[in-house]
């Protein structure tokens, strides 16, 4: 059938070594993807590469590389920098299964950009139908130097099988049976999402990334204090001014659902809308906002020039698709996420 694999689906391709995954993490596989581990090494690199047509990634780190570090007792990977470490999964795909792969939350929200790159690819992210081989992850810490190890998780990976994606008809018709967003839903090529700029109870509307913090562990839960990397951005009249280069946390003004059947991606819009762009896309599994509401937390970056951000208005959407079929588990507590019934919220490695 075609749609997104779920998680029995991902298990059986482990079991078959049609996803190469020695030794598998207990909660590796989610309701729709797959998490990725980094390996023991890191190339710091002289820029950020395709491997191109034809052409092996190994081959073009030995083109780029500066140097490599051993990442078994922990290595700090430098803002500013690239480094691609091999991860610990391998593919060796079906003919009829893509793949497609993604910084998982927690990374995109300390601005961690995280892409996955394969032999032969002339795309970040894409995986295409019959590939066999390595999958290495491309990172650049953009605002804090970041600490990683062996078996960190900074990407995950959705397969599928053929067209899956919902029109927009598909998802007028879906929200009038079941809301899929509270309000008066906004479709266009996908459900379209808005700013929260409405203060909270403490009197703020997002984080703003501190240009000169400290080094954040990826490995430590609930250990930074958010004073330390974020400074705390109010408004009082429902807009926000964007500085050129700055790295923000806002919400959603809408809770959004993803219901047992589908998965959903979060995408940008359109580029003419103003000067940023929420930086990082990102996979909703089936079940995220389901009978528990949850915001869509945004990270926006901005560009050349200073922007008027104002309350309401649409910066994103999200890209529904059917799964092919249920997964066996849905996203929430029962899988300790980490993110069911989120507000304004900064990543998991935060205090509070």
């Amino acid at each position: 059938m075609q749609g997104v694999l779920p998680d029995h689906a991902l298990e059986a391709m482990i079991a078959k070594g049609q996803i190469a995954c020695a030794t598998p993490d207990a909660d590796q596989v989610q309701p729709a993807s797959l998490d990725l581990r980094l390996g023991s090494v890191a190339y710091r690199v002289r820029a950020s590469f395709l491997a191109g047509h034809g052409r092996p990634v190994a081959e073009r780190i030995a083109e780029f590389e500066m140097h490599r570090m051993d990442l078994s007792h922990g290595a700090v990977l430098e803002k500013g920098c690239v480094y691609v470490v091999p991860l610990q999964e391998g593919l060796a795909l079906p003919d009829d299964v893509t793949a497609v792969c993604n910084a998982k939350s927690s990374t995109g929200r300390v601005d961690c950009l995280t892409r996955v790159i394969a032999d032969g690819g002339t795309e970040f992210d894409r995986i295409p139908a019959g590939y066999k081989g390595p999958l290495y992850a491309e990172i650049c810490p953009r605002s804090f130097s970041v600490k990683v190890r062996p078996g960190l998780r900074l990407n995950q990976i959705r397969f599928r099988r053929g067209q899956a994606v919902l029109s927009d008809a598909e998802l007028a018709t879906r929200h009038t049976a079941t809301p899929l967003v509270d309000g008066v839903p906004v479709i266009d090529e996908g459900l379209g999402f808005s700013v929260d700029l409405t203060p909270t109870a403490a009197g703020i509307v997002g984080y703003r990334a501190k240009p000169h913090a400290g080094v954040i562990d990826l490995s430590a839960i609930a250990s930074h204090a958010i004073p330390d990397f974020w400074e705390e951005v109010r408004s009082e009249d429902g807009r926000i001014i964007l500085d050129p280069g700055a790295f923000y946390i806002l919400v959603s003004r809408e809770a959004v659902t993803i219901p047992p059947d589908c998965a959903a991606e979060m995408s940008p819009y359109l580029a003419m809308v103003g000067e940023f762009r929420v930086h990082y896309a990102g996979f909703f599994d089936p079940g995220f906002g389901h009978g528990v509401p949850a915001r869509g937390v945004l990270e926006v970056r901005c560009h050349e020039a200073p922007f008027v951000l104002e309350h309401g208005q649409v910066v994103g959407r999200l890209v529904y698709e059917r799964m092919a079929s249920l997964p066996a588990r849905l996203y929430g507590t029962g899988i300790a996420s980490n993110y069911q019934g989120q507000g304004l919220k900064l990543s998991k490695h935060f205090k509070g």
